[in-house]
């Protein structure tokens, strides 16, 4: 790799079940990076780009049924490809933490277990796309899918992927569970606190 493409920074992920609370911890690690002065940046999957977030209203939007499986698996990665290059590449070089909500095991767990894509498929796809662009550290919020609906139910209205039946999310999480014994060294779980501030606490040791 030639080195003025090499990273200088780190790229954590954040990753777990609807309504386990990934968008908060990961802007609380950021904003805590930042004050130890540590240059970092919050970007969320789908979107961080122009590109990406008009990627992210299709895919999101109710009112888009009629998306395949395959489509919305490439929309994902479409996206991805763009906040790679334009955002998350750059930041590195420069020396950023890059904190991402949601990565390639989103689109491993939701569209692979989740709606039957071929696993085989995406991860060549995604390997061509991140190539040595890999998170650093995962961190996988683990709720039970229940749980984490409810959560998600009350704070506003369930969007096109999360309104998908109780069966289809119990597969997704159970897709987590298989990765985190996969990678055990890069996916780390922790189990959310009702206090969020317990569970950033948790975080901050690992990171």
């Amino acid at each position: 790799m030639n080195k003025t493409n090499r990273k200088k920074g780190k790229f954590i992920t954040f990753e777990g079940p609807e309504g386990s609370g990934k968008s908060t911890q990961a802007k609380l690690l950021v904003r805590y990076l930042k004050s130890k002065g540590q240059k970092a940046i919050f970007l969320r999957e789908p979107g961080g780009t122009v590109i990406g977030e008009k990627i992210r209203g299709l895919l999101l939007n109710k009112k888009n049924s009629d998306i395949c499986p395959m489509t919305e698996m490439l929309l994902y990665m479409a996206a991805r490809a763009q906040v790679i290059q334009e955002v998350i590449k750059p930041q590195l070089r420069e020396g950023y933490f890059v904190v991402c909500d949601r990565f390639l095991d989103s689109t491993l767990v939701y569209q692979g277990r989740g709606l039957g894509v071929n696993l085989s498929l995406i991860k060549h796809l995604g390997n061509f796309l991140i190539r040595e662009t890999k998170p650093d550290l995962t961190i996988f919020l683990d709720v039970s899918v229940k749980r984490g609906l409810a959560v998600r139910g009350r704070l506003r209205k369930l969007d096109r992927i999360e309104e998908r039946s109780i069966s289809y999310h119990q597969r997704v999480r159970r897709g987590y569970i298989k990765l985190v014994s996969k990678y055990p060294k890069r996916i780390k779980v922790i189990k959310p606190h009702k206090d969020k501030n317990k569970t950033q606490d948790k975080i901050r040791k690992l990171i």
